[in-house]
């Protein structure tokens, strides 16, 4: 066959294909990871390092492109790699604490100690919200009785996205006692919350213990910016039940005080936490969308007969709406009674 005829020239045109094949697909490979470990050095890094880092992995990253229009397959994925291990090491030493500058409303998270049915809870938040950044603060140790515990409440708070929601769970005693409990983002002082940042262990874990007065009333009247529409919804559960999801947030706060671990916007939130919990107690609670999209969260628990059943949902949802609720300045019980004023299960 004489060289350039129509055979070679098939040929070369597959092997030239198959080359830019190979280098799309190299492509595809090593750019989103590169994205990645660009975020988390923006995220976990500050001021001059930060800018210093970021430009050494840009120029890194462009010589690699050089590499890879050149042809040179192997040289671009030998590189690659390095900056991958580089980076897998750097981050594998990021690791959660609990001795940090914590701001004031998530400075303690919630521990206990049980003895028979009485529970002590140590670290019950219960501030005196004027605005968001004036208030008085209290942590109070508080003691309940589980045989009194008759009552267990759904809180969902969302601002701005209907289909994003922060998750609670309050439960409710007959003497009148009334405690939420909340899995939340642990903010040093100087920080923000960032959903993105959020996946980058920018946040650690905290479970939050709270009296309705303080952690309801906060998203009801207090916080403006955004404003946020808080809902009650009761669940129907059988008292054994009750009392075993009390006690699994008491050992989850208990041992995030001992072994702290990072917050993550999708894989552990209010929402997450919340169905662990439940699925710790009941296995065959299936995963479900609405999980992640935590606005819905109310609706998965609907058709799984555990929020008034009986009623189509969208009653149930426009009947937990929570107005304002006013001035915070009657005590815990009488707070708690007057959120329940009126209010039809």
């Amino acid at each position: 066959m004489r060289q350039g005829g129509p055979d070679f020239r098939a040929t070369e045109g597959v092997r030239r294909r198959g080359g830019w094949i190979g280098r799309v697909v190299q492509a595809v490979v090593i750019l989103p990871p590169l994205v990645l470990l660009a975020m988390a050095l923006w995220f976990q890094l500050e001021g001059v390092l930060r800018t210093a880092i970021l430009a050494l992995l840009a120029a890194a990253t462009v010589g690699l492109v050089r590499l890879w229009w050149q042809g040179r397959g192997w040289t671009v994925w030998a590189g690659a790699l390095a900056l991958f291990v580089l980076g897998s090491v750097w981050y594998s030493t990021i690791r959660p604490s609990n001795d940090r500058d914590w701001q004031p409303d998530v400075a303690h998270g919630v521990t206990s100690d049980v003895k028979g049915n009485i529970v002590t809870l140590y670290n019950v938040r219960n501030f005196d919200w004027r605005t968001e950044t004036d208030y008085t603060p209290r942590w109070e140790t508080r003691t309940y009785d589980l045989d009194k515990l008759n009552e267990v409440d759904l809180f969902t708070s969302t601002w701005g996205d209907p289909d994003i929601a922060h998750i609670m769970v309050g439960f409710g005693f007959s003497d009148g006692q009334h405690v939420v409990f909340s899995a939340e983002t642990r903010k040093a002082v100087g920080q923000s919350y960032s959903t993105l940042g959020g996946f980058f262990r920018l946040y650690t874990l905290i479970i939050i213990a709270a009296d309705e007065r303080d952690i309801i009333r906060l998203r009801t009247d207090i916080r403006k910016d955004p404003p946020e529409t808080v809902s009650i919804f009761p669940l129907t559960m059988r008292p054994e039940r009750r009392k075993e999801l009390f006690l699994e947030y008491l050992s989850m706060g208990d041992a995030l005080a001992l072994h702290p671990e990072f917050y993550n916007t999708l894989t552990t939130n209010c929402t997450t936490v919340v169905w662990k919990l439940a699925r710790a107690l009941s296995p065959g609670m299936p995963l479900d969308w609405r999980v992640l999209l935590s606005g819905q969260f109310p609706e998965y628990l609907h058709e799984l007969g555990v929020l008034s059943p009986g009623l189509p949902f969208a009653e149930v949802a426009k009947r937990a709406v929570l107005p304002k609720l006013g001035p915070g300045g009657d005590n815990g019980p009488a707070f708690s009674a007057r959120l329940r004023e009126g209010r039809v299960p």
